[in-house]
């Protein structure tokens, strides 16, 4: 008995070889009928032949389909059958019934590595561009879907009568190659060229090898990846990283190494199992991974850090030049300047980074949308995204609460991503950046609306974050006048607490802690370190930060010993301040020196007041001058988790809770005067960073224990650019054991700005 099944499949269905595995898939089990791809980026199948085969082809796919295939969702109904006399691949249709998962970026796999390093393998050794169904850049090169040829970069290169012959037969080039729309080869694909930072072309036939040995010899070179430019260097002399600090004028923000395999990476940082593992994923994120103290990677590529920011090769050019060197690893940093967004093409390189690099390794593959390198790390054990990027990005979130409406999310303004999202999937873009530049905003601009085509929404509604200050709450509101669609604005906290419910599947009433540098408040201050209680669009702050001055505003985060001052006031005069840092040598982080703190002491009453995790932090790690000035987003907090590695718990040191009307007060100005104490009589740095830290943990704990005994839901959902504190995740941890409660991070999402997005469409997802 004949008998017919459709099956449609939703998730990563284009661009790893989906099609032609099923074609392949369909031949071994004997079913006759059709896969296509449907406009959204769904796939379909239609399956005849007996109940045995058809069950047993759809059985086989489920349970053993390559890994780059990943199945979100899909449903089998029963068809009639039509009398098929063979499986076809048909050309892809316009008919959309389901938006889909568009691929991202996935580092080359194993088998074409191999192919790669195979002097037998002619057309593929040492071939850069190397890539087949399973691996290779996706996202990054997309103009369009349905994920065809002409609608991508690869559109460019036409397949030589070898390529085209894998392309069309599967006993030829393999599953691998069989339909592969991005096959290419030496004799077809993509050209490398060596330029010098003048746009001359240096003559050589392997421009890799010379590349490498111009790093050698200590030359600072601009490489072409797969979302933009990176920018090249020996991680192993100081003078080479100094150098390029200058160069670049980012004189301590850490830089990346990128390593050529995980023999070599374990001798820069210490790498457990789990590490390995992310290493090693077809993401190929950058992880921060504990420094060893005998690295021979130079203490200026992270300096005042006990982590480094490691990642594997993800493309074969990557792999080639790192093997051509002479470390097997490299500085391998994002190609920009002051925060702009990376270079994407050769004219921005020759005309930003003419003057930061040497020479140019340049490929004509055009970059479609640009994509930094994710970034990970481990709190408390588990894994964190910081920056969601390369190889996550741009993968969905379900909601569990369906959005009525489509929308558009603006984000926040620091590291930040925006989102589209339909009935109950959220889209997040790829990192942004920060919005200080107007070609970052720009970019925020163009990514929105090319999700916004690719997905055919229509009449949107836009959601925001309630500050009006913020650069992303005008890109909304000019949205909204260009599209005339409704605005809604959600506060800064609520939308992190609502980004890892989301995140997780909480739909009920919870409690969350969101601890950062600043969000807008509903009562016009700087909030930072709160214990809300959420149910859907409503939110009570329960607890939060006692309030203290941020003098100056944006300048106490650029100048911590603002805030040490800020501080000082709360339990000295004036004159004992300006004499305490003289005494511990804290002046000389401010500008204009005793002549600016006393400027600062008039500003105090004057100033906005901050509950902020953030400013504590800061001036914790000003008083113990660890840093004085922040040059890059969090440093000051960044360096004192670093400091508190190996540190003690000081004894008698106590967190201080107390009631204030409805709400809980952490008194973190009486923390601060125990540090400063602690200082004065002369205990260790590492034990001071440590013990105020992982107290901070116990006092948001307790504030939290309460407010759980009142929701009665014992997760406690952590958000915020600080929920990545080991030290502070630790405190909370161990105090919410004390009323079995469980500290939940996200795992999807940044619990930073990058997830604010989310949090904000959650919110239209409980209000519309």
């Amino acid at each position: 008995m004949v008998i017919a099944r459709k099956i449609h499949f939703v998730g990563i269905v284009q661009g790893v070889g989906f099609r032609p595995y099923i074609k392949v898939l369909a031949d071994r089990h004997g079913v006759k009928g059709y896969v296509r791809n449907l406009g959204g980026g769904e796939v379909e199948v239609f399956v005849e032949g007996s109940e045995d085969a058809v069950n047993s082809f759809i059985n086989d796919f489920l349970n053993n389909r390559p890994r780059a295939i990943y199945i979100e969702e899909y449903s089998i109904s029963d068809e009639e059958p039509r009398g098929f006399r063979d499986f076809r691949i048909l050309e892809s249709s316009s008919n959309v019934e389901a938006i889909s998962i568009i691929p991202p970026d996935l580092a080359i796999c194993d088998e074409c590595l191999r192919e790669v390093l195979d002097p037998r393998n002619p057309r593929r050794f040492r071939y850069p561009f190397n890539s087949c169904s399973y691996c290779g850049p996706r996202f990054a090169v997309i103009d369009s879907l349905p994920y065809d040829r002409p609608n991508t970069s690869w559109g460019s290169f036409k397949p030589c009568p070898h390529c085209q012959r894998e392309y069309d037969e599967p006993a030829i080039g393999g599953l691998r190659r069989y339909y592969y729309q991005g096959i290419s080869c030496r004799l077809c694909g993509p050209r490398l060229k060596l330029l010098t930072s003048d746009g001359e072309v240096v003559r050589t036939e392997d421009p890799i090898s010379y590349a490498a040995k111009l790093i050698n010899e200590g030359s600072i070179v601009a490489v072409k990846g797969v979302g933009g430019y990176h920018i090249a260097a020996l991680a192993t002399d100081d003078d080479v990283v100094l150098k390029l600090r200058e160069r670049k004028r980012r004189p301590t923000q850490p830089f990346a190494v990128m390593v050529l395999d995980v023999y070599v990476a374990n001798k820069l940082v210490f790498i457990d199992e789990n590490a390995r593992e992310v290493l090693t994923s077809p993401q190929r994120p950058i992880v921060l991974l504990p420094k060893r103290p005998e690295s021979p990677v130079s203490r200026y590529v992270s300096p005042g850090l006990d982590k480094e920011g490691v990642f594997l090769p993800y493309t074969a050019l990557h792999y080639l030049l790192l093997m051509d060197t002479r470390d097997k690893f490299l500085i391998m940093t994002s190609g920009n300047v002051h925060d702009q967004p990376m270079c994407t093409d050769v004219n921005c390189v020759l005309k930003k980074l003419g003057k930061v690099v040497d020479y140019v390794l340049d490929h004509d593959l055009r970059i479609a949308h640009r994509v930094d390198d994710s970034v990970v790390r481990f709190t408390g054990g588990e894994l964190v995204i910081i920056r969601r990027s390369r190889g996550y990005a741009p993968m969905w979130v379900r909601l569990l609460i369906k959005l009525r409406r489509p929308a558009i999310a603006f984000g926040a303004d620091l590291q930040m991503a925006g989102a589209v999202g339909v009935g109950d999937k959220v889209v997040l873009t790829q990192y942004i950046g920060d919005l200080d530049y107007v070609e970052t905003l720009e970019d925020l601009d163009r990514e929105l609306r090319w999700f916004m085509r690719t997905y055919r929404i229509r009449d949107p509604i836009l959601v925001c974050d309630a500050n009006p200050a913020y650069r992303s709450t005008w890109l909304c509101h000019r949205w909204a006048e260009e599209f005339g669609a409704e605005v809604v604005s959600v506060y800064h906290h609520h939308a992190h607490a609502l980004s890892v419910a989301a995140d997780l599947g909480e739909t009920g009433p919870f409690v969350s802690i969101t601890i950062d540098g600043a969000g807008y408040g509903v009562d016009g201050m700087s909030w930072g370190g709160e214990v809300l209680i959420v149910d859907g669009a409503k939110f009570t702050r329960f607890g939060h930060l006692i309030y203290v001055p941020m003098p100056g505003g944006d300048l106490a985060t650029l100048y911590p010993v603002r805030m040490v001052i800020s501080y000082m006031s709360r339990f000295m005069s004036d004159d004992e301040v300006i004499n305490y840092l003289r005494k511990l040598d804290l002046i000389r982080g401010l500008p204009n020196g005793e002549v600016e703190a006393r400027v600062v002491l008039r500003q105090l009453s004057s100033s906005i007041m901050t509950s902020s995790v953030g400013r504590f932090l800061d001036a914790i790690s000003a008083l113990l001058g660890l840093a004085l000035r922040r040059t890059y987003e969090g440093e000051p907090a960044i360096v004192l988790e670093a400091a508190a590695r190996g540190g003690s718990l000081i004894s008698g040191f106590k967190p201080a809770v107390r009631h204030d009307g409805d709400s809980l007060i952490i008194d973190t100005v009486s923390m601060f005067r125990q540090a400063f104490e602690a200082r004065l009589n002369g205990l260790g740095i590492s034990d001071i960073a440590y013990t105020t830290q992982y107290l901070l943990g116990r006092a948001l704990g307790e504030v939290a224990c309460e407010a759980v005994e009142e929701v009665g839901n014992r997760n406690v959902y952590v958000g915020g650019g600080a929920a990545v504190n080991d030290y502070v995740i630790s405190g909370l941890r161990d105090e919410l054991r004390r009323c079995s409660a469980n500290v939940r991070l996200p795992r999807k999402v940044p619990p930073g700005d990058g997830g604010i997005a989310l949090g904000q469409m959650y919110y239209l997802a409980h209000t519309l």
